[in-house]
This record gives C-alpha cells, sequence and structure tokens, in this order.
C-alpha cells in the first residue's frame, strides 16, 4: 500500500481527492488549515483511515516539511489563493507569494526525499492565457501569470526525478460537510438584483468535484511529467447557470438577459480605474474578464478524460444540488 499526502485536505477539492484515494486503497495523510469543517471527516469510509494533520507548510522549518514528506508516493498540492482575492497592487506580487513561492519549496523538497509523483491543482486561466493570449494572460493579468509560473516552478524542480502534472481546473460544483459552497456569491448577487439579472453571452468547462478527485488520482497513476490537464465535461454558459440560480430562489427564469459585451465594458473600465485608485488590484482586471467572458472558454473532454479516468456524470444536476445546498444553508 503507497502512501500519499494531501495538501489542502479539507478543502473542497483535497477532501473529495482524500475520499477517492482512500477508495483506491492509498493510505492518506491530510495536512490542512485549522479549524477542521467538520467532525469525522472521512470516519464513514473503510480501509485504512486518513491522518489529519493540522498545519501551515508555509510556516514549516525544512526539516519539519522535509519529515511530513518523507516516505510519500506522491502529493497532490490543493493548496493557495484564488482569484476572488483582491490583493493591493501589484497583484502579481500577492499570488506569487501566495501560490509560487509554496508550490516550488514543497515541490523542491518532496523531490529530495524521493516522492515520485506530485500533481498540482492549477486553474483554466492559464489554459486560455496560452490559447488566447490577446487576453493578456500572460502579461498583464497577476493571477493567471502566476498560474503559468507555478506550474513551471513545479516542473523545474521535478524534472529528471519526480513526475509534476497539473489539473487546470474550471467551475466546479459539489459539496462537503461544514462549508458553504464557494458559489454563494452567485446566488446572493441574483438575490440582491431587481429586474433584469445580466450576464454575458459566454460558457465555461463546468465538472463535479468528484470528477476533479478523478482526475488527480488518475494524473498521478497515469499522467506524464509535464501534463496539463485542463478538464471539462459540460459546457456551462453563464445564462443557465444564472437561470438555474434564478429557479431555485423562486424567480422567473427569463429575468436573466444576455447583454454584449459593448454594453459591459463603461463599467468594467470604471470599476478597473476605482480599484487601482484604492491601490488594490484584481487578479484578472474586470475588462480582460468580461472580454472572457463573452466567449466559449471551454475544452474538448475528450482530451482528458480517457488519459485520467474521468467518468462522465450529470454536471447540471449537481449545479442544481449546490445552489439548493447554499439556500438551504443561507435559511438555516
Amino acid at each position: 500500500m503507497l502512501d500519499v499526502l494531501v495538501i489542502g485536505g479539507t478543502g473542497l477539492l483535497g477532501y473529495h481527492t482524500a475520499r477517492e484515494l482512500v477508495r483506491r486503497g492509498y493510505r492518506v495523510t491530510s495536512l490542512s488549515l485549522p479549524p477542521v469543517p467538520a467532525d469525522g471527516l472521512f470516519d464513514d469510509l473503510g480501509g485504512e483511515p486518513v491522518v489529519e494533520l493540522l498545519g501551515d507548510i508555509t510556516e514549516m522549518s525544512d526539516g519539519e516539511l522535509a519529515n511530513l514528506l518523507a516516505g510519500k508516493h506522491a502529493v497532490f498540492y490543493a493548496a493557495g489563493a484564488d482569484e476572488r482575492v483582491v490583493p493591493d497592487a501589484p497583484s502579481a506580487h500577492y499570488f506569487y507569494n501566495a501560490n509560487v513561492r509554496p508550490t516550488q519549496r514543497v515541490a523542491r523538497a518532496a523531490r529530495r526525499v524521493g516522492v515520485e509523483r506530485f500533481v498540482l491543482y492549477g486553474s483554466y486561466t492559464a489554459e486560455f492565457g496560452e490559447l488566447w493570449p490577446e487576453l493578456g494572460y500572460r502579461t498583464r493579468n497577476g493571477y493567471p501569470r502566476t498560474r503559468l509560473a507555478q506550474e513551471e516552478v513545479a516542473y523545474f524542480e521535478g524534472d529528471g526525478a519526480m513526475a509534476v502534472m497539473t489539473l487546470r481546473l474550471p467551475y466546479i460544483f459539489g459539496q462537503m460537510p461544514g462549508r458553504m459552497p464557494l458559489w454563494e456569491m452567485f446566488v446572493n448577487r441574483v438575490a440582491a438584483t431587481e429586474g433584469a439579472v445580466h450576464v454575458q453571452q459566454g460558457s465555461t468547462s463546468a465538472v463535479t468535484v468528484r470528477q476533479v478527485a478523478q482526475a488527480a488520482v488518475g494524473a498521478m497513476e497515469q499522467g506524464e511529467h509535464g501534463g496539463r490537464y485542463a478538464i471539462n465535461d459540460y459546457d456551462l454558459s453563464y445564462r443557465e447557470l444564472n437561470e438555474i440560480i434564478c429557479a431555485e430562489l423562486g424567480r422567473d427564469v427569463s429575468d436573466v438577459v444576455t447583454v454584449p459585451l459593448e454594453a459591459v465594458l463603461p463599467a468594467m473600465e470604471q470599476y478597473d480605474v476605482a480599484t487601482a485608485a484604492a491601490g488594490k488590484e484584481h487578479g484578472i482586471h474586470l475588462v480582460d474578464a468580461a472580454i472572457f467572458q463573452d466567449r466559449a472558454a471551454v475544452t474538448d473532454p475528450a482530451v482528458t478524460q480517457g488519459v485520467l479516468g474521468i467518468v462522465h456524470e450529470d454536471v447540471r444536476a449537481e449545479i442544481v444540488a449546490t445552489i439548493r445546498t447554499i439556500i438551504a444553508l443561507q435559511k438555516s
């Protein structure tokens, strides 16, 4: 039985990854920041119990980090900051410190103690930063810039000794005990909007959290060093997502109105100016985010499903269930 470590094991992605690993017969250690969202997170699983540790990898000494990693076959890195954070300008500095530097340090330490496989949980903004260079995701937008850098430093640290793979993750739906699903802000926006709910005409790749777990374990078992896996199982339009939210809130789905990019850009430009005046910077400038959301930011599921062993699911049903859970938790 192989030992593996999940960094971020009580977050949504790490939690489901740990469960998938136990189901496949691995011995799992979970490291996460306190507090634990709920007691007995893994008590319902058979097999070896998950070893649950609390701690911050950024505060560990080199010796403590080496001891944590020693004897592990693989490391799953499901930690860091995402683009919802609006840090002090320049945002690239914040995301570099939050995502790139800790990843490089852990990957380097993992290689030194003989870890064989390293799975990084990344972002599909890196995928489209490469496909759509005109968006400036590789130049002027700090979040995708540093996600690309995060991948590269991990690959460099692994070269020749440790296979490193990245999951480029899109919209993810699902639940876990003790945590509010991250889509609450979308629900709140629709609930607070009187009259028409304006959305853009674009779409996004979407998966369930269980599919992320399958992809992560599949990358460990079958992925190639340097692999960049942009996963998808459902092309979700922003219109459809907001229609689902309206329906679950008891609103008429006809309230959702698609607006052209030209109608959105002036407001986004003003928001970017105001954010800069406050000394802050979005990881993705709102103008560039609006251009992104005007497009079909979707990838071909067939490219990664077979390689990683992702099982097709009813993603729309998972979206509905996630939105219902948010509404129920807000009422409780």
